[in-house]
C-alpha cells in the first residue's frame, strides 16, 4: 500500500548582494503544505560563495537575516507576519521583494513528509 501523498509548495531563497547586478546564490528554503499544516525553512549560505559575488557582503549579518525569515516559519509570534495563518506567512515570505534576500518562485510537489522535503529540497538546491 502507498502512502498518502499531499501537495505542498516550496520557493527557494535567494541571496543577492548587489542587487543591480542581479547575481544571486541559493542560501535556503521555503516549504508550506496546507494538508498537514507544516511551514518550514532551511537556510544555509555559503561564505566562499558569497564572497565570490560580492567581496565586501557581510556573512554574518546575511545569515542573521536568513534565520529570522527560518523564525517566521517556525513561531507564529516572531516577525512581520506575527500572528497570521502558515498560508498567510508563507505568502507574506515568498511575495517578491527588492532586497538583498529573494524567494524564488513558488513551486509544487507531492509529499508524505514536509519536513523530510525541506531536507531533501535544502541537499538539492542549496547545499554545494
Amino acid at each position: 500500500m502507498t502512502e498518502q501523498r499531499y501537495p505542498f509548495e516550496y520557493a527557494v531563497l535567494r541571496v543577492i548582494p548587489r542587487v543591480e547586478r542581479g547575481e544571486s546564490i541559493n542560501a535556503g528554503v521555503l516549504v508550506y503544505c496546507h494538508r498537514l499544516d507544516y511551514l518550514g525553512s532551511r537556510v544555509h549560505l555559503d561564505p566562499d560563495r558569497l564572497r565570490a559575488l560580492d567581496p565586501t557582503a557581510d556573512p554574518a549579518a546575511i545569515t542573521s537575516v536568513l534565520h529570522s525569515v527560518a523564525g517566521t516559519c517556525s513561531d507564529p509570534a516572531v516577525g512581520p507576519a506575527a500572528g497570521q495563518s502558515l498560508g498567510q506567512r508563507f505568502r507574506w515570505l515568498t511575495a517578491p521583494k527588492s532586497t538583498v534576500i529573494q524567494p524564488g518562485p513558488v513551486h509544487t510537489g507531492l509529499t508524505t513528509d514536509p519536513a523530510a522535503e525541506t531536507e531533501r529540497l535544502l541537499r538539492l538546491l542549496v547545499l554545494p
